[in-house]
């Protein structure tokens, strides 16, 4: 029974997150590219939202790592929640300052320099490895929310 209600907990919470994450990666960050006046203020707004993302990741990554100590394969749900929190972290402790210090450099606007200025260059490849993070996370959570879901239909818990 405790592993029931710990497999359930599991789902809640990582279905949550990676709808979340989703509703962020493929509606707000397009519609604010598309609908606000500059990149620069689209930016701002995700930059807004993308700390509670990870934030978020984080907490779930090792709930799910602690819940999963009550189920069986406990090995795999358990590094998929560790992942999610890892690279939730590595997002925001890491990752998340660097782009704001370019930005602060740039004067915040970063659309502005030119292509080959080396504060630009630096911002994508961080941009590019902060989505790469996100995606760990996600495909980490999707993992995790497979592995959980698999035991709660098999009665195992």
């Amino acid at each position: 029974m405790r592993g029931a209600a710990a497999a359930a907990g599991g789902i809640a919470l990582v279905g949550a997150w990676l709808g979340a994450a989703l509703l962020m990666a493929a509606v707000v960050a397009p519609a604010a590219f598309s609908v606000l006046p500059t990149r620069s203020l689209a930016g701002a707004l995700v930059g807004r939202v993308l700390p509670a993302m990870f934030w978020s990741g984080m907490l779930v990554g090792l709930v799910v790592a602690v819940l999963s100590w009550w189920l069986p394969a406990s090995a795999w749900c358990t590094g998929a929640g560790l992942t999610l929190a890892a690279a939730s972290a590595a997002a925001q402790l890491v990752v998340a300052p660097r782009i704001a210090a370019i930005r602060i450099a740039a004067g915040g606007q970063i659309d502005t320099l030119a292509l080959d200025d080396p504060r630009r260059q630096a911002f994508g490849r961080l941009h590019g490895i902060s989505v790469a993070w996100m995606g760990l996370g996600g495909v980490a959570a999707l993992i995790a929310l497979v592995l959980l879901l698999r035991l709660l239909d098999r009665g195992t818990t």
